[in-house]
């Protein structure tokens, strides 16, 4: 068990079959730049303060939670009150309801944790629902409450545990139909659509994170290095900016052009010219 803190333990219950489990966080930021805010004249960090109207700074033993009902009323509530709160899901995640895999739209994924049992006595039965879960190829959705909040929640096998993804409310969601309402909906040219599928076909291989690297916090990384070279000095000579695709062409690329040079790069150009050559005949 790597020496990380559960953000939440509790128990997993399916009918009468209950399961203690942590909660880990599957995701880290430690790997990406975070900046601090400097006051320039002194180099010295900037601090935030908690700051009344009329007052000035206060301390944080003097703070409540306020609900606004009404523009500039409140209603407080102090710390203890909200922990008094009772909710089942707070120490349960119940499944009350199983769905195929692919059945949740991506678009409510929230955050991932990975789900472990507390110890050897619960890891029998937590074995027995996760391959449940693998051999039935469901997903199980209950609800939870960490962090000051109640959230939706998936559980799928992932390995020889469980993951956990929280899921966005409905109500949480944007509509589409107010971005996309402009688009047209004219179908695409079919000999437009041919070479586009090509190539698509052409770039599908099976999906390896690790071939994605994050080149803007390895670019920052590099900037922060040359500045430490060079004593801190404020002004840092960078390379020109390459030329985009416009600049070098030096005209606007036609799109079949566009899409033809493509599949070149990829191997495809006597597939992708035959293709074309026999759908403008047939559109002929």
């Amino acid at each position: 068990m790597p020496s990380a803190r559960p953000i939440w333990k509790g128990q997993i219950r399916l009918s009468l079959v209950a399961i203690p489990v942590e909660l880990y966080s599957a995701s880290k930021t430690g790997a990406r730049l975070s900046f601090r805010q400097i006051h320039e004249p002194s180099g010295k960090p900037v601090k935030y303060e908690k700051v009344v109207p009329g007052i000035g700074p206060i301390d944080s033993d003097e703070i409540l939670k306020g609900f606004e009902y009404e523009k500039n009323d409140f209603v407080l509530l102090e710390d203890e009150e909200i922990d008094a709160v009772k909710l089942e899901t707070r120490k349960t995640l119940e499944l009350v309801q199983f769905v195929g895999g692919c059945e949740i739209d991506p678009i409510y994924f929230d955050k991932s944790y990975y789900v472990v049992p507390q110890d050897d006595l619960a890891e029998d039965a937590f074995r027995v629902v996760r391959d449940a879960l693998r051999s039935t190829e469901k997903i199980g959705l209950g609800q939870i409450a960490m962090r000051g909040r109640e959230y939706i929640c998936a559980l799928k096998p992932c390995g020889s545990g469980l993951l956990l993804e929280t899921l966005h409310y409905e109500d949480e969601i944007r509509k589409s139909d107010p971005f996309f309402s402009g688009i047209s909906k004219t179908k695409a040219e079919k000999d437009l659509l041919e070479v586009a599928t090509q190539l698509i076909e052409r770039k599908t291989a099976p999906f390896e994170a690790g071939k994605f690297k994050d080149h803007y916090t390895q670019a920052l990384r590099a900037l922060v290095d040359k500045k430490l070279k060079s004593k801190g000095k404020r002004k840092v000579s960078t390379d020109a900016d390459e030329p985009t695709v416009a600049e070098t062409k030096g005209n606007v690329i036609d799109l079949m052009d566009a899409l033809k040079s493509s599949l070149e790069g990829t191997g495809g150009r006597k597939k992708a010219a035959k293709s074309t050559k026999t759908t403008r005949k047939k559109a002929s």
